[in-house]
């Protein structure tokens, strides 16, 4: 298995990440050519000054995308958008959450230049609540707005795009004759009763290098103490710590690894789909649910262009799009034809339904010191 999130993808992975096949051909939910104006025309029920907007941002000619998302994934978002603006090139650039985050303040600390980041969009939720409350962020009220549920938006400057839960992926032949853990206090047990079968095949991400897992970690603890009786019982079976969920998916499908805790759930249950010999459990204790945020820097070099981005990402033809995607993106609108939405993932989770709010509750784990606290007791639970 790679040992690093940006390692070049094996078949495996580049089957997880392509699988939507002819969509990523550009064919299907990319929206036809017509005209050029007619491409560039606001979207129907815009404001009627839109057009200047899409005016400015065809004069910037290029909008840089930091994100999260594997490129593979988003990469019909990006020729429906360049087909709907097609004097805008979108520079998309795939990276781990912690470093999109620290790479963001490194140029934020210096002069602005063309190639800086024009909108971040990441799993790593806390962190971009963060740098809003810290300045970095551009207010922009999106039309997209009232198309929205309410705890999508903060301020109006961080912007929730997406609904997933975080689950327990595990491997079918691994688990013939053994008990399904439906819950955490179940996985804790499972992994001490069957120590010698699982030792080293248990998987989750490594909080210190994925933004998402610190994040799903911290999340846990505030649920209460039983995250920590299970982050020891981890430790004691060895589990692998990982910053990529494309990374942990393809060691427990391929059958190197057993079982991976937290990990994000729309890309285990596309490549299920698809004939994975893997199963997905939403823990009924609580399954929480986290969204990919996005938003545009204060001093992004191409501002007008990163709005017109964040409003296609937001519309209902982009959230289409996430849904239609390789990983099946559950989406935050409720009005796409699509099964991939937040009311049906509420519906299916029911009471164990926890989803985490965009919002300034999530600064308290960005905390210094005790995130410093937080990260040293994860450290000594690793080590059994």
């Amino acid at each position: 298995m790679p040992s690093h999130p940006d390692s070049p993808p094996s078949p495996l992975r580049r089957r997880l990440l392509l699988g939507g096949g002819g969509l990523l051909a550009g064919g299907a939910g990319v929206p036809a050519a017509a005209g050029a104006g007619e491409q560039a025309a606001a979207p129907q029920g815009y404001p009627p000054d839109y057009g200047r907007l899409i005016a400015a941002a065809l004069r910037e000619g290029v909008v840089n995308i930091r994100a999260s998302t594997d490129e593979p994934i988003a990469r019909p978002l990006v020729a429906a958008f360049e087909a709907r603006y097609p004097g805008i090139r979108v520079r998309y650039r795939d990276i781990n959450t912690v470093e999109l985050h620290a790479g963001f303040l490194q140029e934020a600390a210096r002069p602005v230049r063309e190639d800086h980041a024009d909108l971040l969009w990441s799993t790593a939720m806390d962190l971009q609540i963060k740098l809003v409350n810290d300045g970095y962020a551009l207010p922009y009220r999106s039309p997209e707005r009232g198309a929205l549920p309410s705890w999508a938006s903060w301020r109006d400057e961080a912007w929730g795009t997406t609904f997933e839960p975080a689950v327990i992926v595990y491997n079918n032949r691994h688990f013939a004759g053994l008990p399904l853990p439906r819950s955490r206090s179940a996985l804790a047990r499972l992994l001490q009763d069957q120590a010698a079968r699982l030792r080293g095949r248990v998987v989750t991400y490594d909080i210190e290098r994925s933004g998402i897992g610190y994040l799903l970690a911290q999340q846990d603890a505030r649920m209460g103490g039983e995250f920590w009786y299970l982050a020891q019982s981890l430790g004691r079976a060895g589990a692998r710590l990982s910053a990529s969920t494309a990374e942990m998916i393809e060691g427990i499908a391929s059958g190197e690894l057993a079982l991976g805790y937290n990990v994000l759930g729309t890309y285990a249950l596309a490549l299920m789909d698809r004939g994975a010999q893997i199963g997905v459990i939403a823990p009924s204790d609580y399954t929480l649910v986290m969204s990919r945020v996005a938003l545009i820097p204060r001093r992004a070099p191409h501002p007008n262009a990163a709005r017109l981005w964040l409003d296609f990402l937001l519309s209902r033809t982009g959230q289409a799009l996430l849904a239609q995607s390789a990983s099946r993106l559950y989406t935050i609108r409720t009005d796409t034809r699509s099964p991939h939405t937040a009311v049906a993932l509420a519906e299916r989770l029911g009471y164990a339904f926890k989803p985490i709010s965009v919002g300034p509750g999530l600064l308290a784990g960005q905390d210094r010191l005790r995130q410093q606290a937080f990260v040293a007791r994860w450290r000594e639970a690793m080590r059994g």
